[in-house]
């Protein structure tokens, strides 16, 4: 039996509610007050856990403090006991997240008198299991971690790691050799960057060259990181691999041209080729056939520097025969180079055969009669709870998915989004729900304590494309892939779309699009206002203040917030 997703508190005695929901490698924790609201002397909550087997608990730590006596910033992180978190929600990634086993959560209430004490209440604990593999013998979903403009990075790395550790150039990315320190610390750099997006991608190249009666099939967009390369070209004949060559990828100095001809190389000149269908050959897959590896990695990350350690990716990892023969008769269809009449079996959609998931991929490009786009905003106008999404190019978007999404922005059900660039999708009435947050260079925005963070480069940082329907229900699904949710992707691209109807997938696409959502929300508002320095809120001493929750109960989309999720 699978172990559960979403786990409950169970002290009646507390004087609030836990929900935690598993994501992967990370949870989210989410509270809410039992009584109609909570105290004024209520400042927030106290956050531990223990890992599994483990005999102690960890308090999670809070950057932002009360102001001491001396009117100073603290600028170290300190425990939540001492520093409790003002948020009804909280979005953690254990340390060795990997453990099997269950790790253990305790949140615990915290109150502070007239004279600056604190003390606690009555906590809610709970168990859950964060192994790696999301389903089982079946599934994996990853991430990168997409934090280069975090204070995360800067904590362990420092600015001026950035040209230690990535190319300036993409077209350098095949020779660019890190330089961070020693070898051992860049590679530690790189495998914390790239999450466990890198972990799962390079596991499944180095499976199929452990399998040598496997043969291998790739289809590339960006194609400059060496250690996914020097991969491919291990596997010899084995191989058969699809580049992209549109714009500056086509060009004779480019990386995708020099991979092209290492590839051509190893596996032999008829194995490999370059196409980039109507515009762009942007899918990003590998396919294992073999007679004990059967394996399809797929996703958002490109097989890039910017893929793997800059964006905000996530990478499938899917398990056995069913994805395999799907994925190939994607495959075989592009390998016929044909743009113009790319067509069935890969344009229909296709069960992916995984036991007890409902999922099925389609390929692009459509042609007129069986495009995928107004479907998904069908699907989308029939949420009837709530919408999260994570879509790059977003501003790029036109016709039935941008009218989809400013309907359900427009209405009753909760949603929240993110796109790369500000996207024209105006509210219409104010009914809590907030315009699409967008990633942007904020960095100089940020106050104390909190330090200025790297931008990562130029180019598009926030690289997800998913949508994420109903979440809290049974009927919750998921779109995902390497389609941007645009005409371009569905008529023009090769791109490859999947759609999950399962809630356990639905709740690890949800705190990561929370994750990310928070991330840049906070940033975007220290734009708008900015401020001086961020400090913990004591409970009012005076006719006016308000304590640091009174908004959560009165402002329409955090209230919606704070119920929704707990």
């Amino acid at each position: 039996m699978a172990a559960p997703f979403i786990i409950t508190g169970s002290n009646a005695a507390a004087l609030f509610t836990l929900k935690v929901y598993r994501g992967d490698s990370m949870v989210l924790l989410a509270m809410n007050w039992k009584a109609p609201k909570p105290p004024d002397d209520f400042v927030g909550f106290g956050i531990e856990y223990k890992e599994p087997g483990g005999h102690k608990f960890f308090a999670l730590k809070n950057r932002l403090a009360f102001t001491p006596l001396s009117g100073k910033v603290v600028p170290n992180t300190l425990s939540t006991l001492m520093s409790p978190i003002q948020k009804f929600r909280w979005v953690h990634f254990p340390r060795n997240a990997e453990m099997g086993g269950s790790f253990t959560y305790r949140v615990t209430p915290v109150f502070m008198n007239a004279q600056d004490e604190l003390s606690y209440g009555d906590v809610q604990e709970v168990s859950v299991e964060l192994r790696r593999e999301t389903v089982p013998g079946l599934l994996n979903l990853a991430f990168t971690r997409g934090f280069i403009s975090s204070q995360a990075f800067i904590d362990r790395y420092g600015a001026d790691a950035i040209p230690k550790l990535l190319p300036k150039k993409a077209a350098l990315g095949l020779t660019f050799k890190p330089s961070y320190k020693s070898a051992k610390e860049s590679e530690e750099a790189l495998a914390w960057m790239g999450f466990e997006a890198r972990e799962a991608i390079i596991d499944v190249l180095d499976k199929a060259i452990a399998d040598t009666a496997a043969q291998v099939r790739v289809v590339a967009y960006d194609l400059n990181e060496p250690e996914i390369v020097s991969r491919l070209v291990k596997l010899g004949h084995r191989l058969k691999a699809i580049v992209d060559d549109s714009a500056d990828h086509g060009e004779s100095k480019s990386a995708e041209t020099a991979s092209f001809k290492q590839l051509a190389a190893s596996a032999g000149a008829a194995n490999v080729i370059r196409q980039h269908m109507k515009q762009l050959q942007h899918n990003k897959t590998i396919i294992v056939d073999g007679p004990s590896t059967q394996l399809v990695a797929c996703g958002s990350t490109n097989f890039s520097w910017r893929g793997l350690y800059v964006q905000n990716n996530s990478a499938l990892v899917l398990r056995g025969a069913g994805p395999v023969a799907a994925f190939k008769k994607g495959f075989d269809e592009y390998w016929k180079n044909d743009a113009a009449h790319y067509g069935s079996p890969a344009v229909d959609w296709t069960p992916l055969g995984l036991t007890g998931i409902d999922a099925e991929v389609t390929f692009s490009p459509h042609s007129t009669g069986n495009e995928r786009l107004q479907a998904i905003a069908n699907d989308i106008k029939t949420t009837s709870s709530s919408l999260f999404y994570s879509l790059a190019f977003l501003d790029k978007t036109t016709g039935a998915l941008r009218d989809a999404l400013r309907d359900v922005t427009n209405s009753q059900k909760f949603v929240y989004g993110i796109s790369d660039k500000k996207a024209a999708l105006v509210l219409q009435k104010p009914n809590g729900n907030l315009a699409p947050v967008y990633a942007k260079e904020l960095a100089k925005h940020l106050p104390e304590p909190f330090k200025s963070e790297p931008t990562g480069g130029f180019g598009t940082r926030m690289h997800h494309k998913f949508a994420v329907i109903d979440f809290d229900k049974p009927t919750a699904r998921v779109y995902v892939g390497s389609y941007n949710f645009s005409p371009t992707a569905d008529t023009k691209n090769g791109e490859n779309l999947l759609v999950f109807r399962d809630q356990r997938i639905a709740v690890s696409y949800l705190v990561e699009a929370l994750r990310i959502f928070d991330h840049y929300h906070f940033r975007v508002l220290q734009a708008e206002t900015p401020r001086k320095q961020l400090v913990l809120a004591r409970p009012p001493r005076k006719p006016k203040e308000k304590p640091w929750w009174a908004d959560y109960y009165a402002e329409p989309h955090k209230i919606r917030d704070r119920e929704l999720f707990a």
